[in-house]
């Protein structure tokens, strides 16, 4: 007997607006009794540029959760705390490795309440961080959106949040979409799964073009070096200077470090479920594809930690979702049942190839975001005395730390590598909070077309891009093995995958990319 197709309404999903809250998070707590916390929030940036945030949280009383009543309210709340965490954590010239009373005991008891970990998820800087202007427009469109709490109260960050928030609101209705198509595809209904694989693919065109508009507000180098080290969690961060983690003080003098990964379009449950209903599989890094499938109406299941990792980040109840929809996703088997069905295949190839174009841009954004900045940090702390590139501690200027950080010399880690082969030993680059993370991003755009059904689609998704010339005017073409083209072989890798880079990559985790 098959599994029942998940309801929307059971795990607090809406049909219009998905993953995000149906009702539009509270710009503040109604009860005066959290004016204190409400005030910190309003005041964050200047207090974290005067160096005075943990002062003043010190001297925070420990306030009740007990007049949290909505969701909604337990929701702001955990933005709040989240919030006032990590600008406590990051807020100084070296990371602080507690969290008093006054921040841990309330966060603790709201994140156990919404079923999500005391850290700065992406639900708490994105999901439920947000705004409309103008209450007449919709929330997929970009300028109509605002964010409600920030680390540096600049455009760039708010900017940052605000295109996953678009993105969340432009792909939401391809969740209750697919659940009909595959309620259609247990009807044999070809007809209306293609008509939802066409609608699939038009929303991913969009999410695409969404993506694609970080540029025009978020400058990379304040995103490398002023927005992401505050959303760093406590988990492989050695390098940042939280060798232990963070101890989340209640009061009871038993506490244990605790380490939690931060913020990461990893943890957005839209994406995972495009995977999923399309029955795209993601192998730990290196792993090639293999024939085996699951069973009838079964995605695959997922082969590696990370991927479900990250689900426990995700709220509970869209962590449970995505586990049920693993459970009656039937596309993939579908369509490769009825392969002599074109327009129902090249429906499905297009959301395939839209989806990977999604990748691809995502990519390009990584290397922009994350890797040139890194480089230019590397650059700048050669030529800086010790004393001046020791004087702040965080993510950002963990890169300065060579050979291991946030990023390493490609020709260095290349020498390294082949050093390690001549030697009989395996090769290991690691960093702080992963390893190889370009590397990792292509094989998961690479695995989004391996289901494809149609040749041509093969063909076109596999399709190597030929790298440019050494810009010699007088350089001929080289021969097959000739030196002059090695140089392209050797790529870029940076660690620290992520908003965050917070979570390790092992030879045995992988998968999903940092979406």
């Amino acid at each position: 007997m098959l599994a029942p197709i998940p309801l929307l309404a059971n795990y607090g999903i809406s049909p219009t607006h998905g993953f995000l809250p149906d009702v539009l998070p509270l710009t503040r707590l109604p009860d005066p009794y959290y004016n204190k916390w409400e005030a910190i929030a309003a005041n964050l940036q200047a207090l974290i540029l005067s160096k005075r945030l943990r002062g003043v949280v010190d001297r925070l009383p420990v306030l009740s959760t007990i007049g949290l009543e909505h969701d909604a309210e337990w929701r702001r709340a955990y933005v709040l705390l989240s919030f006032m965490a990590h600008g406590y954590i990051w807020g100084g010239d070296s990371p602080s490795d507690r969290l008093p009373p006054s921040i841990s005991v309330p966060l603790l008891k709201v994140s156990e309440h919404l079923e999500v970990p005391p850290v700065a998820t992406y639900a708490a800087v994105c999901l439920w961080n947000f705004k409309p202007l103008f209450m007449d427009e919709d929330i997929d469109n970009l300028e109509n959106l605002a964010s409600l709490c920030t680390f540096t109260g600049g455009i760039d960050e708010s900017w940052f949040y605000l295109v996953s928030v678009a993105m969340e609101a432009r792909g939401a209705p391809i969740v209750p979409l697919m659940l009909t198509a595959i309620a259609a595809a247990r009807e044999n209904d070809a007809k209306a799964v293609t008509s939802c694989l066409s609608t699939f693919a038009e929303r991913l065109d969009d999410l695409t073009t969404l993506l694609v508009r970080m540029h025009e507000s978020c400058d990379p180098n304040i995103f490398y070096n002023r927005i992401r080290p505050f959303l760093a969690g406590s988990k492989n961060m050695a390098e940042a200077g939280l060798p232990n983690g963070v101890l989340y003080e209640d009061g009871t003098g038993t506490e244990t470090y605790r380490q939690y990964a931060g913020g990461s379009n990893a943890q957005s449950s839209l994406i995972q479920f495009f995977d999923i209903v399309l029955g795209i599989e993601h192998r730990p890094t290196g792993e090639k594809a293999t024939k085996e499938r699951g069973r009838e109406g079964h995605a695959p299941a997922p082969k590696h930690n990370f991927i479900m990792e990250m689900r426990q980040y995700m709220p509970g109840p869209h962590a449970r979702f995505l586990q049920d929809v693993q459970a009656v996703a039937n596309i993939r088997e579908y369509v490769e049942e009825n392969r002599s069905n074109t327009t129902l295949c090249v429906a499905y190839d297009a959301c395939l190839s839209m989806l990977r174009a999604l990748r691809d841009k995502h990519i390009a954004i990584v290397t922009r975001y994350i890797v040139l900045p890194s480089r230019e940090v590397r650059a700048r702390s050669r030529s800086r005395s010790p004393e001046v590139t020791r004087r702040k501690v965080n993510l950002a200027t963990a890169s300065r730390q060579q050979p291991q950080g946030i990023a390493y010399d490609a020709r260095a880690a290349a020498a390294s590598a082949q050093k390690a082969v001549d030697d009989g030993k395996k090769s290991a680059l690691k960093g702080t909070g992963g390893t190889a993370l370009i590397s990792f991003l292509k094989q998961a755009r690479d695995e989004t077309g391996e289901p494809a059904i149609e040749d041509w689609t093969k063909r076109f998704m596999s399709r190597v891009h030929k790298g440019p010339g050494q810009c010699d005017f007088f350089a001929g073409k080289p021969e097959e093995g000739a030196g002059l083209h090695v140089a392209h072989t050797v790529t870029e890798e940076v660690e620290m995958p992520g908003l965050a880079g917070t979570w390790t990559i092992d030879d045995d985790v992988g998968g999903i990319c940092n979406y």
